[in-house]
């Protein structure tokens, strides 16, 4: 009886493992397909790219992406891009880091209202904000401006990162801030030297949660920017729909482009999301 036990439950115990395996591997090849669909249909004619759906086209059409970067005008708007969301994570990095310190640590009148004042910003949805915010910008003279789409970018993923730092911060051992203070430490030098060195798990589903939320932001750069060569990349995507033939090699291209260094920054950052994520966000 206990040898049919034992075998019963590594049966079970497979199968499981082996259903659990098989659901995995069909999420992520639902993931992956679209990312692959969009990949091969760049290197496609206009006239092949839906009569050839095969996985690998019979002929490479590489120029695409030369003629998405030229006629697109991918070059400006890259950059514009690469240095909205540089400057967006690095404010929200160090503002929301400061302020997830200061609501964590630091006993100040007020400090219960002001972190459900950041919290309640956190059900209002995106949309919601942008009349106000044009009417301030407007009302500040930042409207069309870099640095007016710049802070409020950084208005908009403040909220969300302060509640994961202070959740993080709220956890970390106050022994290690006493020993650091022993070393001479103030309190900028503690969240400098021991904070935020531990903090990196978090602090790296920050840079990526809100590095995709400035690279894909669209509606907002519409409504903040009247120049054209300000607006950031996804802009440059809308080049290639016309109102009566959308060029969709040019635009898959584009769209390859786009992506690209937000997976670039996710693989990078890996190893560090799995942590926060699989952790909880625990210090070490």
């Amino acid at each position: 009886m206990k040898v049919k036990s034992v075998i019963y439950y590594k049966i079970k115990k497979v199968s499981v493992n082996v259903l659990i395996h098989l659901f995995l591997i069909s999420v992520s090849v639902t993931c992956l397909l679209p990312l692959i669909w969009m990949v091969v249909s760049s290197l496609k004619t206009q006239e092949t790219i839906f009569r050839d759906m095969s996985l690998i086209p019979r002929e490479f059409h590489f120029e695409n992406y030369y003629h998405a970067w030229i006629e697109g005008g991918f070059g400006r708007y890259f950059i514009n891009s690469i240095l909205y969301t540089s400057l967006v994570v690095v404010g929200i990095v160090v503002i929301s880091s400061l302020a997830a310190y200061a609501f964590s640590r630091f006993k100040f009148p007020g400090r219960t209202i002001l972190f459900i004042m950041f919290m309640a910003a956190m059900m209002i949805p995106i949309p919601g904000s942008f009349v106000p915010l044009y009417v301030l910008l407007n009302k500040l003279h930042l409207r069309d401006t870099s640095i007016g789409y710049v802070l409020c970018m950084i208005n908009v993923g403040l909220s969300t990162s302060i509640f994961l730092l202070k959740t993080f911060f709220d956890k970390m051992p106050k022994e290690l801030e006493d020993a650091a203070r022993i070393d001479g430490c103030n309190k900028l030098g503690i969240w400098w030297n021991v904070a935020l060195p531990l903090a990196k798990p978090v602090l790296a589903v920050v840079v990526v949660f809100n590095a995709l939320n400035v690279w894909n932001e669209y509606v907002l750069a519409l409504i903040i920017f009247d120049s054209k060569h300000l607006m950031p990349l996804q802009v440059a995507l809308m080049t290639f729909q016309g109102e009566f033939i959308t060029k969709y090699p040019l635009l898959m291209a584009g769209l390859t482009i786009t992506a690209l260094p937000i997976i670039i920054v996710y693989i990078l950052m890996q190893k560090y999301i799995v942590k926060g994520v699989t952790q909880g966000a625990l210090v070490g």
